[in-house]
């Protein structure tokens, strides 16, 4: 009689260790994507080769499942891009318009490319999303608000954010931010600001990658170490949220665009698209994600936020 006792008793505890891995998956009741970029370590190396294997993936600090990797390469994968100017910035941005133009002109076929200035705490465009790069560049001009015209960088991020210009959800969305993102209601860095964490959020809602280049606007002289750094951290913290880049020079603004604009065609022809599958409660929210790569000889931007969706619906 011990025997079959013994056998029950085996047979239980196996059915316990099996349990983990079974109540994991059913856990998995959300999904979501991102657009991730994986470049050498080294420049002027060949872009590394990166499998789904390579990934660890956590959201909102728990383990989550890669459910597709692939490398953004096809046409059909279509790019919209929206050169987003402070229209308080200084006038000596005339000088960079030729990086610009050249930039724009040099995007893909693919590619619908759009200009808006910062103005009044809006996003306002000089036309519409276009794959006529010459047309596009018709609408560049100089900023002709004064200081603080913009408001507050932030709000009109979250403005392009809430009005993107297009609805079609399978497309890149990239911003690049012409601003020295000083917010000048919370002058000195605050990582609780609520227009900057408003503006975050809005941005990873709307699938955005943010990308910023420092340029002093026309108030600058007024501010001072403090404010400038706290305008240079807070693009920062927006870029790093959303999975895009800071570029800047010191305190002072860049002879060039040019290397930057060489780095972000460089980063474009490198995105993957990740898909992956995590634990949800409730309705679509923003959450924290967390991308380690062991691809040797690379490196990774990934987004510190994305938003996860019910795994039955589709993403609005």
């Amino acid at each position: 009689m011990k025997i079959p006792g013994l056998a029950i008793c085996v047979a239980v505890t196996m059915l316990f260790a099996a349990a983990p891995g079974f109540s994991q998956s059913e856990s998995e009741q959300g999904q979501g994507q991102a657009v991730v970029t994986v470049l050498p370590k080294h420049e002027g190396a060949l872009p590394p080769s990166v499998t789904r294997q390579d990934l660890s993936v956590k959201v909102n600090g728990k383990q989550a499942r890669v459910t597709s990797w692939k490398l953004i390469q096809s046409p059909e994968n279509s790019l919209e891009l929206v050169l987003l100017i402070d229209g308080s910035a200084r006038s000596a941005l005339g000088g960079q318009f030729e990086y610009i133009e050249r930039f724009v002109k040099s995007l893909p076929p693919n590619t619908k490319a759009a200009i808006a200035y910062m103005q009044n705490g809006s996003a306002i465009f000089a036309g519409p999303l276009s794959t006529d790069h010459a047309e596009v560049l018709r609408g560049l001009h100089l900023p002709a608000g004064s200081a603080g015209s913009s408001a507050s960088p932030y709000f009109c991020l979250s403005d392009l954010a809430k009005h993107w210009p297009s609805a079609d959800r399978e497309a890149r969305r990239e911003v690049v931010m012409v601003s020295d993102g000083v917010d000048p209601y919370y002058m000195e860095f605050n990582p609780d600001d609520p227009y900057l964490k408003t503006a975050i959020n809005d941005s990873v809602r709307a699938g955005l990658v943010v990308y910023s280049i420092y340029w002093e606007s026309r108030g600058t002289g007024s501010n001072g170490f403090y404010e400038n750094n706290a305008g240079q951290n807070y693009l920062v913290e927006v870029t790093q949220a959303t999975g895009g880049n800071s570029y800047w020079m010191g305190m002072g603004n860049p002879v060039s665009f040019q290397p930057y604009f060489d780095e972000l065609t460089r980063r474009f022809q490198n995105q993957y698209e990740l898909g992956f599958a995590s634990g949800l409660n409730g309705k679509p929210q923003v959450e924290t994600l967390k991308l380690k790569l062991s691809a040797p000889g690379a490196e990774i931007n990934s987004p510190g936020q994305v938003m996860v969706y019910p795994a039955t619906s589709a993403q609005k």
